[in-house]
């Protein structure tokens, strides 16, 4: 397994650290349990978010993409999830870690596919965290995500977000409601329910 590599882009390298403890949680008999997103299966939110992680590397580097399409993960896992995952999140970091922070904007795998330093670096975040999220509530664990983490999360969402909705990237915004804190703002403009429970 490979070293950890540390980006330097606060909101990355803890949206890295969300999803690692996320997926240190899952068992073998978990992949096929229920996940906010509706389509999908643990297994396939773990597989979009891993070919996540590795499109933004390629952006960045021109080095090759995922194997397969993160938008159609097939369910079927090969390898040990943690080694594959490790992988993923170091192509990531190691990407990002060599990124010009003065450059006017960098190559990005998302609408609108040039983005500011900080944005970009703020997009594969917002990646990151949220699927930790889900692969978290998939399992029953506490939220990965934290205040410090959903506010530049949110901030790069209001960013791009609302192009990839017409796609079928995120589901529609749910209304806000009293009492919310950042994290629960963050998931709702998102189109997930901060209180979802796999049932």
């Amino acid at each position: 397994m490979s070293s950890k590599i540390v980006t330097g882009w606060t909101a990355l390298d803890a949206a890295h650290d969300a999803l690692r403890q996320a997926v240190s949680g899952v068992g073998p008999d978990d992949w096929t349990r229920a996940t906010p997103c509706a389509d999908w299966n643990l297994a396939q939110v773990f597989q979009h978010a891993v070919g996540d992680q590795i499109g933004f590397a390629s952006a960045l580097t021109g080095e090759p993409g995922p194997a397969f399409n993160p938008f159609e993960p097939s369910g079927e896992l090969d390898g040990d999830p943690a080694a594959v995952l490790e992988d993923a999140l170091v192509r990531s970091a190691r990407a990002w870690a060599g990124v010009d922070r003065e450059a006017e904007e960098v190559p990005t795998p998302v609408p609108p596919h040039k983005m500011s330093p900080w944005s970009g670096s703020a997009a594969c975040a917002l990646d990151a965290g949220v699927h930790a999220w889900d692969i978290a509530m998939a399992t029953g664990r506490p939220s990965p995500l934290t205040p410090e983490l959903a506010r530049p999360l949110m901030k790069v969402a209001k960013e791009i977000v609302e192009p990839l909705r017409a796609w079928g990237a995120y589901a529609a915004a749910l209304t806000p409601e009293e009492g919310d804190d950042d994290v629960a703002a963050l998931l709702r403009y998102l189109g997930r329910d901060p209180h979802w429970t796999a049932s």
